[in-house]
């Protein structure tokens, strides 16, 4: 970017100028490198005085530390309730979609459930999955009493076929510590209780989030406080222009970043037509 004397001249490509009355910054995040987003637009603000805040990964899957995770890679959820835990704290809760993979966890929920951990550390974020989130403990406690009943001669591994999918079913049986051979009608309050349990919060430590590269969008960025709201111009640079991820905002996952995107490229398009109209007039 050229800058003389606090004012936008234009750019440097391919070692040569081009100069203009304005410059619009919009190369995007350094997440989502098919996008043919690189990350070099936070390079161009910061030479030009801006102040860049930290760069995370935002909207990316997830890292699990169990092994069961990628046991059930390729199973698909629908109509579950995840829940974020910062330690004791829930901090995330929402009905949706999600999808065990080779090294976690990823998709809809998982997704939104990412843009919630501000400080990534092993161990200490967890997630619960509550796998029949419309049913209560009871009514639960009640169908899973139904199916043993209809398999009571049968082995524990047998009866739960028409309540979870074909690939949890070995996870959740080896967590309950119920053995996959005991018949139903053998099987124990304590034991049931404990299999209520595992539906009810099936258990997923968080270790690290995927890399950047892999993330939907950016966290961080140009910071806010250095550009107008009304206009999207630099506070520092006259004739500067900021929009999209390049700045320090970014949302939920369901098409929130690209109107941030659309908006803010808008804003300072309309801004910038403004500006000559009243100039020439």
């Amino acid at each position: 970017i050229i800058v003389v004397d606090g004012v936008c001249k234009g750019v440097v490509a391919g070692g040569k100028q081009y100069f203009s009355q304005s410059v619009l910054l919009a190369t995007g995040g350094k997440s989502y490198p098919l996008t043919g987003s690189d990350g070099s637009g936070y390079v161009l603000a910061e030479k030009a005085g801006h102040t860049v805040t930290p760069l995370e990964p935002s909207l990316v899957p997830i890292v699990c530390s169990e092994k069961y995770c990628a046991d059930m890679m390729g199973l698909s959820l629908r109509n579950v309730t995840l829940l974020l835990y910062d330690g004791k704290k829930k901090i995330y809760s929402e009905l949706g979609e999600m999808l065990f993979t080779h090294f976690g966890v990823s998709g809809p929920l998982v997704l939104s459930a990412s843009s919630h951990i501000s400080k990534m550390e092993s161990g200490r974020y967890k997630i619960l999955i509550d796998l029949k989130p419309g049913l209560s403990l009871k009514q639960l406690d009640a169908r899973i009493l139904r199916d043993f009943s209809e398999f009571k001669n049968k082995d524990f591994i047998n009866s739960l076929g028409k309540l979870l999918p074909q690939k949890m079913i070995p996870v959740i049986i080896s967590l309950s510590g119920i053995s996959e051979h005991k018949k139903c009608n053998e099987i124990t309050r304590a034991e049931r209780h404990r299999l209520l349990e595992l539906i009810k919060a099936f258990p997923i430590t968080i270790k690290a989030f995927r890399p950047i590269a892999e993330a939907i969008v950016t966290s961080g960025g140009v910071s806010v406080k250095e550009i107008s709201s009304k206009t999207m111009e630099s506070k520092l640079v006259k004739g500067l222009y900021f929009a999209g991820e390049l700045i320090d905002i970014d949302a939920y996952t369901g098409g929130f970043n690209l109107q941030i995107a659309y908006s803010t490229a808008y804003l300072a398009a309309v801004s910038y037509t403004h500006l000559r109209a009243h100039e020439t007039r």
